[in-house]
């Protein structure tokens, strides 16, 4: 019996070891990076399909049972090439959902105005930074009385931390722009500004195409038996989304290896979710079919964006975390959240009619215990976005974080929350 035991605690460290190799901040790096090698992770690019076939094989080889759910969304938008030429400079572009059908593709060349008749004329508009991450009724407003005065196309500059191009989350009910809104980056405002001073023509130049009924997939892995916990994830975004989605992907993996790894007593079900830019359609899709029932379902976990992201003063990474980081929870939730994350620097979001991003969705589809991470940080939503943004020694103490909570509800329970 005694052998028994000790062979038992062995198997049992031997679980744990392995499950603390995963957590490690360089292992979570390692994650991002490969994340971030797939490049432009739009819904339906090959970008996307690479990070879900990456995600399956890491779930498969960590030991859960794994299956493709295909999500087909109406439309989307596919970039070739965009750009902006004033005055012989060279400026990167990119249409901002969603363009005019019958100008995916286009060239025209026109003096730019800001104001007074702006009649086929390229109209320079400015539009304020709202630190949101959705296309709201201010900004359409905006854009709409712009487009009501005739012009040729819209050039937009979004202010943003970055002063690189900005892109907001829309929806596929969302109606095709009247005129081409081309966005540049802030940065470009000199360039833009000389043009607009001397009268010089400018050119626009877009190549691109719609889709139509395009393809993409959710990843659902399921292990285990006994009470149900649902962890999610997206996996898509605008542009390459290191440190918009890569900390909260790294994070998904490392507590699915601790659960598999140290055979947690309970049934998980994993969901990576795509379209989330343009309408969060794959999150949509799984609540609809495939999600657990709400009554039976302990308790949802959600990795949302810019979760392990560094802030920057002065144009300078800090060694801090990004301060726009929230922790989103359930009212249940607070007190185990307090717990666990003690040592995580975030804000607090306490809400019971309106959570952030995707828990959005699961809050409204009637989930009563759940648990996320958002937030925003100075790349965010631009093609400024990159590994710098995140690192080993900010990304090691969130997964400790959430795999810590995830663990008190699997030996709590119910008691967990209240």
């Amino acid at each position: 019996m005694r052998r028994i035991l000790i062979a038992a605690m062995a198997v049992l460290m031997v679980g744990q070891a392995a499950a603390k190799d995963v957590l490690s901040g360089a292992r979570l790096y390692e994650d991002v990076t490969r994340y971030a090698s797939f490049s432009l992770h739009r819904f339906g690019s090959p970008g996307d399909r690479a990070t879900a076939d990456w995600i399956a094989g890491e779930m498969k080889q960590a030991g859960f049972d794994v299956s493709f759910q295909p999500v087909v969304l109406g439309r989307q938008y596919v970039v070739e090439q965009a750009s902006v030429d004033a005055g012989g400079t060279r400026v990167e572009a990119t249409p901002f959902w969603w363009p005019p059908e019958d100008k995916a593709s286009f060239h025209l060349t026109a003096p730019l105005a800001r104001d007074g008749d702006v009649a086929g004329k390229i109209l320079l508009l400015d539009l304020p930074f709202d630190r949101g991450a959705y296309l709201g009724p201010a900004h359409r407003a905006a854009i709409s009385e712009a487009a009501a005065k005739k012009p040729t196309g819209i050039l937009l500059t979004i202010g943003n931390p970055a002063d690189d191009r900005f892109a907001y989350n829309v929806t596929q009910e969302d109606t095709p722009w009247p005129v081409p809104v081309i966005v540049v980056g802030a940065r470009s405002r000199p360039t833009l500004e000389r043009a607009l001073a001397s009268g010089a023509p400018v050119t626009l130049d877009v190549k691109g195409h719609y889709e139509r009924d395009v393809a993409g997939r959710n990843v659902i892995a399921a292990i285990g038996t006994g009470p149900t916990i649902v962890v999610s994830t997206p996996m898509t975004g605008w542009y390459s989304c290191v440190c918009e989605r890569g900390p909260g992907i790294a994070n998904f993996l490392a507590l699915a290896r601790t659960v598999a790894a140290e055979k947690w007593p309970a049934h998980f079900v994993f969901i990576a979710t795509a379209g989330h830019e343009i309408g969060h359609g794959g999150m949509e899709l799984f609540l609809k079919h495939g999600a657990p029932a709400t009554k039976e379902t302990l308790a949802w976990i959600h990795f949302g964006s810019s979760n392990a992201c560094y802030a920057f003063a002065e144009g300078a990474r800090t060694d801090r975390p990004e301060e726009e980081r929230y922790l989103v929870l359930s009212k249940s939730a607070v007190a185990l959240t307090d717990e666990a994350f003690a040592r995580v620097d975030a804000k607090r979001l306490v809400t019971e009619k309106q959570a952030v991003g995707e828990l959005r969705d699961v809050h409204a589809a009637g989930y009563a215990n759940f648990l996320g991470m958002a937030g925003r940080h100075r790349t965010f939503h631009t093609p400024s976005d990159d590994l710098a943004a995140t690192g080993a020694d900010i990304l090691e103490p969130v997964a400790r974080a959430f795999v810590d909570a995830a663990r008190k509800i699997v030996e709590r329970g119910e008691a967990a929350f209240r």
